[in-house]
């Protein structure tokens, strides 16, 4: 991972652990902006019956997406982290799949958003016991956090299918 080095900090947290937490504070960093960037993409681009209605819920899902970015950010530098979050570092690092071009139905823009949203908490969630693992309550917590809002979403995504 590029600048990797970490910065002084007087934060408890293990110094032998932080490398691995910032790994994954920056991996949630990436997952969730290539997030809030492929469902403003539904946002905008989706047509149909439903437009309204479906226009609506990707733009809360976005905002979603989105809340915890500046948290986890900052959580990454607490500990002695750089975080890695311009839109290019996102691109390289995001574990989603590319947004796919060719959608055209209503259930199928429902249905690739709830795969990402599914796909983020899972890593998410992994993140949590990682973190405890760690000594990092905190990072957990935060983790736990987001996990509890993202499933929120993927319910609303699902149940509007």
């Amino acid at each position: 991972m590029k600048n990797s080095k970490t910065n002084p900090t007087r934060n408890s947290v293990p110094a032998k652990s932080r490398g691995a937490l910032i790994a994954l504070l920056n991996q949630a960093l990436a997952d969730l902006g290539d997030l809030y960037s492929q469902t403003k993409q539904a946002h905008w681009t989706v047509r149909g019956t439903k437009f309204y209605q479906l226009h609506l819920l990707f733009d809360a899902m976005a905002d979603t997406a989105e809340e915890h970015w500046d948290d986890v950010a900052e959580r990454a530098v607490q500990i002695g982290g750089y975080p890695r979050g311009t839109v290019r570092m996102t691109a390289q690092a995001s574990q989603l799949p590319e947004w796919p071009e060719n959608i055209s139905s209503e259930a199928d823009y429902v249905k690739t958003i709830a795969d990402r949203f599914a796909r983020t908490a899972n890593s998410i969630r992994a993140a949590i016991d990682s973190s405890a693992d760690l000594g990092d309550a905190d990072t957990a917590d935060l983790f736990t956090e987001i996990s509890r809002k993202l499933d929120k979403s993927l319910w609303m995504l699902e149940a509007s299918c």
